[in-house]
């Protein structure tokens, strides 16, 4: 098996090139939603609506809820 590509499908320079394409968008999008959050953060900070040692310890709060097992579903 060559990398990770399936056996059964066979390399395609076009299907590389249209990866690459949607990599770059999705940069982009995370470059545009980062600068969006940083400048709401930013913002909420100097009008004390919030403290940045709030948004600190609500962002420790999610990232621990996120890494916790998902609840199994009752029957």
């Amino acid at each position: 098996m060559k990398g990770d590509m399936p056996m059964n499908r066979a390399f395609s320079p076009l299907r590389e090139i249209d990866w690459i394409g949607k990599l770059a968008d999705l940069k982009e999008d995370h470059y545009r939603h980062s600068l969006l959050l940083g400048a709401l953060v930013e913002l909420l900070a100097q009008k004390g609506i919030v403290a940045p040692d709030e948004l600190s310890r609500k962002m420790r709060d999610l990232d621990r809820e996120a890494s916790l097992p998902l609840p199994h579903p009752s029957p």
